[in-house]
């Protein structure tokens, strides 16, 4: 059964923690040497793997005990805002240029960066503890995959001028914060329940 509210929620997890990531400016470096429809089927196919994947975890784990789940998740959302609150800017590696504009390799470049780049990421680690947490894999699947296809979108598109009205530490901060309060709920479900 398909929750928006747990989409909601999702959504905006996902949404601010992979802002501040190197999806965004990967996808911006991309859109603007390529045309960005191309880029983004590449890019979007690619999180769509990931979301699987994480889902697939997420769901393993809820066949554990209740109480160490919530341990478990509470865990490591408190590892995933101290990794957004402590890591240090990297600079982003440059991404090499398709030798032709065609769909398939301008996709393909778009699908193989991503699927590299961000597997093992926060964002997917925090997909799968969101669907451990909610035990609704259709609704968080979803949540993820419109989180990341939406900052995907911001990047390929927009990214530089989102970048100049909100400060990135800004976003990070908030993504940290949300993610304390999801820690300090699955703490306390755990030691409570």
């Amino acid at each position: 059964m398909f929750s928006l509210t747990v989409a909601a929620v999702v959504f905006g997890v996902v949404f601010l923690a992979e802002l501040p990531d190197k999806t965004a400016l990967a996808g911006l470096m991309l859109g603007t040497r390529y045309r960005a429809s191309y880029v983004f089927a590449g890019v979007a196919a690619a999180f769509l793997v990931h979301v699987a994947l994480a889902i697939a975890a997420g769901s393993v784990l809820t066949l554990l005990p209740h109480r160490w789940v919530q341990g478990v998740v509470g865990v490591l959302f408190l590892a995933g805002a101290a990794v957004l609150l402590f890591r240090k800017d990297d600079d982003e590696e440059e991404v090499k240029k398709p030798a032709d504009q065609s769909f398939w390799k301008v996709s393909g470049a778009g699908f193989m960066m991503i699927l590299v780049a961000e597997f093992g990421d926060l964002t997917q680690i925090m997909t799968a503890n969101l669907a451990a947490r909610y035990d609704d894999p259709l609704s968080v699947g979803i949540g993820a995959v419109l989180a990341l296809w939406a900052v995907a979108g911001l990047g390929i598109l927009g990214g530089r001028t989102l970048m100049k009205y909100v400060p990135l530490k800004l976003i990070t901060k908030i993504a940290a914060g949300v993610m304390l309060v999801l820690a300090g709920f699955s703490l306390y479900e755990a030691v409570s329940g």
